[in-house]
């Protein structure tokens, strides 16, 4: 068995005091696609925040417990986030190009960390791993903001890449892209995923069960007298097994459509 990519022990995550996620601990695999799925507002997104520390960048926000990225704890006080979110890189929801053309978009990332080597061959290499240099090698001057929902995506995904990660976080990154794109999407994730390892929240449930290696079920707890909210795992495992036998009756509720 691999070592894991992330080992996560016990993560809580609170906001203003207000506990968001409670008592998580599961391990990520490398060089496989983990999908988080789960009802809105159960902490899908605050945990694979957590992943690269960017609730750090959230006012109020406290995390406990134990994020293990290669044996080592994100967390740590010698850890230096920027670092971590170099390794780690994210793709969001709603595609955001900066206002800058293709190239250096994709530039922009290496030029920061001082990349010695030649920037366009790169540049090159970082989009045709997002599959998207046959589409704009003879606009890499133009805005990126010019492109399509769906190239825009790719183009994120290629900018994640140029900085050479170990780790591709993605959060919902199809949601707001039309069907033929998000296909688009999928296969590029599949392709690699034979060199990151890759973390996806999904709202799709069809999605994850496509793309996913591994599951986790996350849903929301509620204390009846304070009304409060937070997210816990249910249940984590392979993919096959959460959606055809899930062990837990809240799972299986879940992908089986009774509620969510």
């Amino acid at each position: 068995m691999n070592e894991p990519v992330f080992s996560v022990k016990d993560l809580n995550v609170s906001y203003g005091g207000n506990l968001a996620l409670k008592d998580v601990s599961l391990d990520i695999q490398p060089r496989e696609i983990t999908a988080i799925i789960g009802p809105s507002g159960c902490g899908k997104s605050t945990f694979i925040r957590c992943l690269n520390r960017m609730n750090d960048l959230v006012p109020g926000a406290q995390v406990e417990g134990q994020v293990m990225y290669h044996g080592e704890d994100i967390y740590g006080p010698q850890v230096d986030p920027v670092t971590v979110r170099r390794r780690i890189g994210m793709v969001f929801q709603r595609p955001n190009p900066f206002p800058k053309s293709i190239y250096d978009n994709v530039a922009f990332g290496p030029r920061i960390n001082g990349f010695k080597g030649d920037l366009g061959e790169l540049v090159e290499r970082s989009l045709r791993r997002a599959a998207l240099w046959d589409e704009v090698k003879n606009k890499m001057r133009k805005s990126a903001l010019a492109l399509s929902g769906g190239q825009q995506q790719r183009l994120c995904i290629a900018r994640a890449i140029a900085v050479e990660p170990d780790v591709i976080l993605m959060d919902e990154p199809a949601s707001a892209l039309d069907p033929i794109a998000t296909v688009r999407i999928e296969d590029l994730m599949q392709e690699l995923k034979q060199e990151y390892s890759i973390v996806i929240v999904t709202h799709n449930m069809q999605q994850a069960a496509r793309v996913s290696d591994k599951t986790a079920f996350l849903y929301t707890e509620v204390d009846e007298e304070s009304m409060s909210r937070w997210g816990i795992l249910v249940e984590y495992g392979p993919t096959g097994g959460i959606f055809t036998k899930p062990v837990d009756k809240r799972t299986e509720d879940y992908v089986s459509g009774r509620f969510g």
